[in-house]
């Protein structure tokens, strides 16, 4: 029987360290639960110590969460350590992954500890978090750039003391697949007390060999574990990206010898409920989850395709999730059947107002846009969670005239608190006076970062448009995402949705590994 390679999802942790890409409790729980379905064995929920607010998505999530281990990253120090296990208190499997940089540079630069104080530090917070739960991660951050002798003195230690897996993190992407792969190995080979743990990677891509190196790990240095994230989101570059070493590992089990518990029919749905959440755009080429990962334009290509399919697909489309893609509901449907597809989206709501709410919504969409997709759906229930009360910006109203030769003019009622605000404004095209108008009233004095836009679902001009806005203010780097057939509508409501992230001033502490 094939060792079982384990999979680590990082991307509500990890992932939400993009800039922009940082969620509220209510998303986070729903792309962890489609992290369930797709059967996902780590889900690394946050950093429980950064904020009441990712204490309260650890919390949740852990509440909610059976078939997964959730894990809480927690500092080298009892009182993070402490708020993890407070938070994963309600979950089935919990799992506490405490770091400390290991390396020279971290150590000088950035902790001011000498290696004596790390060693020490690491053990004992190892020893606290294993009396409050039976499954302890430790990674040394920085730990591919790491001095191998103090390494191995600082690994054999926290194995002595109970981590139950050592992760080795190339925090800043630095490895090359061959020398990381045989790191591992000699690591595992000079540590006495090695096999008492599971060994696992953790890459960034800054190189662009996040999996790559993740995979040299895997088959030259033994390791067992996999962190990741879906799409390979994550800061900079981003991070391995789970689909990729899933699908390598399912295609060539020839050369690897190992299983994933992973339902790779959930990969797609997945990808797209991080894409929409996010607002960051998966690239078409991206492999497995792009929109041209199964596109053959060749001649010569279709032409073996239509043949037969193994001339040139290495995966099926309907086995990573592609068949999902289905119209599933009309104008027609009623309550119920909107209701029944919520829940197989993993989409709960918390109330039968909410899903009214939703359901109002989605029949005002069905009368604009006469096919609903799964991605209408997903966006639809995103945008809906912007417009609730607890949120202080909310769009009432948008008319804009625009034509050839004359400045485009807009005119936006929106609510800020429970205090309805008019503006208008000209602008360069429609949708610059729309969000000037709706600045001269805000006053926030953010600068825009990043302006886009994506259609929902392809092949047709009657698609949503996505609208994706970053917005800068304050050392603060914030997403808001809106989606609407009309462009500019789509784009005040991003507009909206970024200030209200700036409004709600949810500090967080920056954490690697």
């Amino acid at each position: 029987m094939a060792d079982k390679l384990i999979i680590f999802d990082t991307t509500l942790r990890d992932g939400e360290q993009s800039p922009g890409a940082s969620m509220t409790k209510e998303e986070k729980l729903r792309i962890a639960r489609q992290l369930e379905r797709l059967r996902v064995d780590v889900i690394e929920a946050g950093f429980a110590a950064s904020s009441n607010g990712d204490f309260d998505a650890v919390k949740a999530i852990a509440d909610s969460i059976k078939d997964s281990t959730v894990c809480s990253l927690a500092r080298a120090n009892d009182r993070d350590i402490s708020r993890a296990a407070e938070a994963l208190k309600g979950a089935r499997s919990a799992r506490i992954h405490t770091f400390i940089a290991t390396s020279a540079l971290h150590m000088e630069k950035k902790l001011r500890m000498t290696p004596d104080q790390v060693h020490e530090q690491a053990r004992l917070a190892v020893r606290f978090a294993r009396n409050l739960t039976g499954d302890v991660e430790f990674s040394p951050e920085d730990g591919y750039r790491s001095d191998v002798d103090f390494l191995c003195r600082v690994l054999e230690a926290v194995i002595a003391e109970g981590a139950t897996t050592i992760n080795i993190p190339d925090t800043v992407g630095y490895a090359i697949p061959e020398l990381y792969g045989n790191f591992i190995k000699t690591l595992r080979e000079r540590i006495p007390n090695s096999d008492k743990a599971i060994w696992s990677v953790h890459c960034h891509n800054d190189l662009g060999m996040a999996v790559a190196n993740s995979l040299a790990g895997v088959k030259l240095g033994g390791a067992r574990q996999v962190e990741c994230t879906i799409n390979g989101l994550g800061e900079r570059a981003g991070n391995c990206s789970l689909e990729e070493v899933v699908m390598a590992v399912r295609t060539r089990r020839d050369y690897f010898g190992l299983e994933v518990g992973i339902d790779t029919s959930q990969i797609v749905p997945a990808s797209r409920m991080v894409s929409q959440t996010t607002g960051f755009v998966v690239q078409p080429n991206k492999a497995v989850v792009g929109a041209n990962a199964f596109a053959h334009a060749s001649g010569i290509h279709q032409d073996g395709v239509l043949k037969a399919r193994d001339t040139y697909e290495i995966m099926r489309a309907e086995d990573v999730g592609w068949t999902a893609n289905k119209i599933v509901l009309g104008k027609l449907s009623g309550r119920n059947a909107f209701k029944q597809r919520l829940q197989e989206l993993g989409i709960e709501m918390e109330s039968e107002a909410e899903v009214n709410a939703a359901f109002a919504k989605f029949k005002d969409l069905a009368d604009r846009k006469s096919e609903i997709f799964d991605e209408d759906i997903i966006a639809l229930v995103g945008d809906e969670s912007v417009t609730t009360t607890h949120e202080h910006y909310r769009l009432l109203d948008l008319a804009q005239h625009s034509e050839m030769g004359e400045r485009p003019h807009a005119k936006v009622a929106f609510a800020a608190g429970e205090v309805e605000l008019h503006a208008e404004s000209d602008g360069n095209g429609p949708v610059d006076a729309s969000l000037k108008a709706i600045e001269s009233k805000v006053e926030s004095g953010a600068e825009m970062l990043l302006y886009s836009v994506n259609a929902i679902t392809s092949g047709s001009t009657e698609s949503q448009g996505e609208v994706t806005i970053r917005l800068q203010h304050g050392g603060r780097v914030v997403n808001g995402v809106g989606a609407d057939p009309d462009i500019v509508v789509a784009s005040a409501k991003a507009y909206l949705a970024a200030l209200n992230k700036l409004h709600s001033k949810n500090d967080r502490v920056a954490a690697q590994g």
